[in-house]
């Protein structure tokens, strides 16, 4: 029997609330949904956020599951890069007991080309295997863009083979994206995956506004609304098959399962979390949180 992976947040969805109440007060909030972990994204690690999260530790038993890093900073992001940050970040991993670091993309000149790929992949193994050696995991996280095909091969394969010493955090809404099966993907990288993003994949309704602009001849407009029906969702709300990938998760030995949105479509954070936790709960997976 696979052991239970813990469901959390990933708390990109949370940066408007930590820059306006503050890290513990958000976790708070988090908490009393009834989430007990998170993984920190897009909030800068600041001296006084870095002390919130090791006080929401302490005083609501949250797990900082994993912290986020880049390979280098692009300019107005937080956030801290393995190039020019190395040992805060370990620093910080080691105070707040994260073992768990993950890289959210590849930077954008790095899609350019098949060679820029593979300079990303064997620069980040560097810095992987260094980590190590404090005990720290570095892990690699997909969109969609990394389901495009080199020679026939996808671009999120070339990154793991120029990059052994890294692992998968598999995000199931962009692999559908990416027009590959979630639950097959994960199989795939069942050894190196210890993070899984639980985020759904929604068909939404056609907007009002839609069918005026075909009233009023702009046909082009009209087929742009059809074409970005896509929709992200809370889980349980789009089409994707959750108790299969969270069954494939822990196949595959995922310790964290992480709850994110990009989108909310005019829902609050608040909702969205709560609504993708009473989902899961009624999916039986209340003792994963």
């Amino acid at each position: 029997m696979a052991n239970s992976a813990t469901i959390g947040v990933q708390a990109m969805m949370l940066k408007d609330s930590f820059a306006e109440i503050g890290p513990f007060e958000t976790l708070r909030k988090v908490s009393a949904i009834g989430y007990n972990a998170v993984e920190i994204s897009q909030i800068p690690m600041t001296p006084d956020n870095v002390a919130e999260l090791d006080r929401s530790r302490a005083e609501l038993g949250m797990d900082i599951a994993a912290l986020s890093v880049m390979l280098e900073k692009p300019e107005g992001r937080p956030g801290e890069s393995l190039r020019n940050d190395f040992d805060k970040i370990v620093d910080d991993a080691r105070r707040l007991d994260s073992k768990l670091l993950r890289i959210g993309m590849l930077p954008f000149p790095a899609m350019k080309s098949i060679e820029a790929v593979i300079d990303f992949a064997k620069e980040t193994n560097g810095y992987a295997e260094r980590l190590q050696e404090h005990g720290i995991s570095l892990y690699y996280h997909n969109h969609h863009i990394e389901f495009a095909k080199f020679d026939g091969k996808y671009m999120l394969d070339i990154i793991a083979e120029n990059s052994p010493a890294m692992g998968m955090e598999i995000d199931v809404h962009w692999v559908q994206r990416g027009g590959l099966d979630p639950v097959r993907t994960i199989e795939k990288y069942a050894d190196r995956t210890a993070m899984i993003h639980l985020k759904d994949y929604r068909i939404g309704s056609m907007p009002e506004a839609a069918f005026d602009m075909m009233g009023s001849g702009d046909f082009s407009g009209f087929m742009q609304e059809f074409k970005n029906v896509v929709q992200f969702a809370e889980v349980g709300e789009g089409n994707l098959d959750f108790p299969a990938i969270i069954a494939a998760a822990e196949a595959a030995g995922a310790r964290y399962m992480l709850v994110e949105q990009d989108e909310l479509y005019g829902r609050t954070v608040w909702g969205a979390l709560q609504t993708s936790h009473d989902n899961l709960v009624a999916m039986g997976f209340a003792d994963r949180f």
